[in-house]
């Protein structure tokens, strides 16, 4: 990991163009994270390209219903925080009311950066007025978290996992905090505590997960889930997705994610000064090794 000071906009090296896939199968667009090479890691030329794809099935009246998928053999990895594609410091054309982070001091450029990329955008596409269903396979980590937390269903595989090992970091989880929304609140703290995988199994027995399935029939299932939603009227989809959110909200949903939003950002910030690197000396490969050995793989 590169500390405090982020890699150089020219030494930013994409292993594709295309992050993110875009095709439609009748009336369901389906949005293909396409960084297989890297487990679909989150950077910031992939978030942008989600948001587009987004705003693409959002503006297409045709499109009932969205998918969210993951291209390879994981969902995702969660953020990018060691690929040549790691371009944490680069600019572009922003979608929130945001500043631009890239000239910020310390502290001041990454909670500037999260507040559009990460917890922004998750908000955004929360509330996105067609319903979202993730495909989720293999891993779904910190990061790929987020994605598959603000789609409406989650249909997974059977041997999907979901971890939050982030507390290595010193950090208590990623800046989309619906851990204890998720999930039940002692669950949830186990869960953050131990930043140990939890089934595909077990998530669905807490509810996180709507439907199991196998890799073979993934995107069988969630097609012929897509196109059974895509029966019902526009506006009642859209109604009854605002009436839920609207109850998590009453709930306390996003004084609660605000909150610790800014105890993630200190943790950042504690680790900057402590340690000199903002994720307390932790990097891709620090972070892939810590989890397989605490899953018991070689």
């Amino acid at each position: 990991m590169d500390g405090l000071v982020p890699p150089r906009t020219a030494d930013i090296t994409y292993e594709t163009d295309e992050p993110v896939i875009y095709r439609t199968d009748g009336p369901v667009a389906w949005v293909i994270m396409n960084r297989p090479t890297f487990n679909n890691a989150q950077n910031s030329q992939m978030t942008y390209a989600l948001d587009d794809a987004f705003q693409r099935a959002v503006n297409d009246d045709a499109i009932k219903v969205i998918v969210l998928a993951g291209e390879g053999k994981h969902f995702s990895a969660g953020h990018d925080i060691g690929t040549p594609g790691r371009d944490v410091n680069k600019t572009f054309e922003r979608r929130l009311m945001w500043a631009d982070h890239t000239n910020k001091p310390a502290a001041e450029m990454l909670y500037t950066r999260e507040h559009e990329v990460y917890l922004g955008m998750c908000r955004r596409w929360r509330d996105i007025p067609k319903p979202t269903i993730a495909a989720v396979q293999g891993a779904c980590v910190a990061g790929g978290l987020m994605l598959a937390w603000v789609c409406d269903i989650i249909v997974a595989t059977e041997d999907a996992f979901f971890q939050d090992p982030v507390i290595r970091m010193g950090i208590p989880g990623v800046e989309y905090f619906a851990h204890a929304f998720e999930l039940p609140p002692r669950i949830a703290k186990e869960f953050l505590l131990f930043g140990d995988r939890m089934s595909a199994e077990r998530a669905h027995h807490f509810g996180m997960v709507n439907r199991l399935t196998t890799r073979e029939k993934l995107n069988e299932t969630v097609q012929e889930m897509a196109l059974k939603l895509a029966e019902k009227p526009r506006l009642g989809l859209w109604l009854t997705k605002q009436a839920v959110n609207h109850v998590e909200e009453l709930r306390g949903k996003r004084t609660a994610m605000d909150a610790a939003y800014h105890m993630h950002h200190f943790a950042h910030a504690q680790n900057d000064l402590a340690t000199g690197n903002m994720l307390g000396g932790q990097d891709a490969k620090s972070m892939a090794a810590a989890n397989k050995k605490a899953a018991g793989e070689s």
